[in-house]
């Protein structure tokens, strides 16, 4: 049994000020580079990655791997026209020769589902749409997709099952590849495909609405677990969607992979229900800055642990390009004293901390790069690295993170910063440890990250504070200027357009 496996993940803001080109496949942090057949399996195998999941469950079976490419960019502005032709056109050559060389019992795909191209807003749809025309319609294909995916019919139609990991921080993507595996030998053995149905949900989830350790995602994830049992659904995927793609296809999704028409549409019609009943849930609201601020300063007098805040509108897992300095202009306004930010996406600042040395003192024009508005700073350097190092969280371990030349910085009022050449989300707590500071012995630690910092921070934390500093990566979606969303989608949960 020949299986192809590969993946091709981004998460695309349309409204991001810095486009993702090719080189940022090539140079992702936090993540492998772009793989060729030739390095694929043994590179991803130690990773979190769905695909490990998926290479595990089918060497298991017996299987023989055929690797295509893999690859990865951090969220950030639509995927160039370049980026995205070169990248589909080494997958689809690679599925070529594969057949050339015999044929092939099914294809595993990791894919996100949120990924804008230039040219093709349904930049997953259109990547199987290449597949398919290759393989024809009826070689099986199973897709793991990351649940912020903009799910769309065309991605239902084209795949044999979508399998969105179930949580939010992705602690399980290495399972989600797992079960998209399993789900690709059964449709094998089955010999048809499943039947299908598909909903769209009429509003929007904000971002810092989506996290599923706690209510309301908590509790539409336990009625989805309900829905599939009961329907006999091989997969019921729901997608929370991510909010800032302006195309119709955005927004909160349902598919359904069950043995008959029936089973599939009530599963879906089921879930659709329970979403439409509980639309109020979703709306939620979030601190500013300068409130943010003051509260932690004031719940970490006398906490025995880190107070934890999250710069919710500059994630750079959500097109943020890592860079702003509001929170960080607001904690040396209020002196936050023993305050680390993780981090601020500044080449040219790193590279002055490296060639001025440790101890050195130098005056900064830090971060600002994207939107326009650096923060002027005397610091001085407290630690340099390259950047290298490990995930050990529950979302990254084992996951190569390479962030060039890196500097740890104390700002004079006493608050300290990680100042890095390439972004990353703040999700691991290795990002910290790399360049000496230990994060449970922090009195305030500023995150740039929306929800995935809660696996491995919000374990040692007293308190979780999250903040709506300057950003793209806006908490309240409603404000930005979509054009092409599709009627009657509601940008705030209960609220008309």
């Amino acid at each position: 049994m020949r299986i192809a496996i590969a993946g091709f993940q981004h998460e695309s803001h349309s409204f991001a000020p810095v486009p993702t080109g090719w080189r940022e496949f090539l140079k992702p942090g936090g993540f492998p580079g772009l793989q060729r057949a030739a390095t694929l399996v043994e590179t991803v195998r130690p990773t979190s990655v769905p695909t490990a999941g998926a290479i595990e469950v089918l060497e298991a079976a017996g299987a023989e791997l055929v690797p295509l490419t893999w690859c990865f960019a951090n969220p950030a502005g639509p995927v160039t026209a370049e980026a995205f032709e070169r990248i589909a056109a080494l997958l689809v050559a690679a599925l070529s020769d594969a057949l050339e060389q015999a044929p092939l019992d099914g294809i595993y795909l990791e894919l996100h589902g949120a990924m804008v191209a230039v040219g093709h807003d349904d930049a997953e749809g259109e990547l199987l749409r290449r597949v398919r025309a290759v393989v024809g319609p009826e070689l099986p294909i199973t897709v793991s997709l990351d649940p912020h995916a903009n799910m769309t019919r065309q991605m239902v139609d084209l795949a044999d099952a979508l399998v969105p990991y179930r949580t939010y921080p992705h602690v399980d993507m290495k399972p989600a590849g797992a079960q998209a595996a399993r789900l690709l030998l059964e449709r094998i053995k089955r010999g048809a495909p499943w039947a299908r149905a598909f909903a769209e949900i009429d509003f929007l989830i904000p971002l810092t609405m989506q996290c599923t350790l706690v209510s309301p995602m908590a509790d539409v994830l336990a009625e989805r677990a309900r829905l599939e049992t009961l329907h006999g659904c091989a997969e019921l995927a729901f997608c929370f969607g991510f909010p800032y793609a302006d195309f119709p296809g955005c927004g909160v999704a349902i598919a359904a992979y069950a043995p008959t028409p029936e089973a599939a549409q009530l599963a879906v019609a089921g879930l659709k229900a329970w979403m439409d009943a509980h639309e109020p849930d979703f709306a939620g609201g979030v601190a500013s800055a300068e409130e943010g601020v003051a509260e932690a300063i004031a719940a970490a007098r006398g906490a025995s642990r880190p107070v934890v805040m999250a710069d919710t509108q500059d994630n750079p897992g959500g097109g943020g390009h890592g860079d702003t300095t509001g929170l960080l202009a607001e904690l040396i306004r209020q002196d936050a004293q023993g305050a680390v930010l993780g981090l601020i996406n500044d080449a040219e600042s790193a590279a002055a901390c490296h060639a001025a040395g440790v101890g050195a003192t130098l005056s900064l024009s830090l971060g600002g790069k994207s939107d326009g508005a650096p923060l002027a700073v005397t610091a001085v350097v407290e630690a340099l690295t390259d950047g290298r190092f490990t995930g050990t969280g529950p979302m990254s371990k084992g996951n190569p993170a390479d962030l060039g030349p890196t500097a740890l910085i104390r700002i004079s009022s006493g608050v300290r910063v990680i100042v890095v050449t390439r972004k990353m989300q703040a999700l691991d707590q290795a990002l910290f440890t790399h360049i000496g500071v230990e994060p449970s012995e922090q009195k305030i630690l500023a995150l740039k990250s929306s929800v995935h910092f809660r696996a491995h921070f919000q374990p040692i934390a007293e308190r979780v504070i999250v903040v709506a500093a300057p950003g793209p990566v806006v908490a309240d979606p409603a404000v930005l200027p979509f054009t092409n969303l599709r009627p009657g989608l509601r940008l705030r949960p209960g609220a008309n357009r």
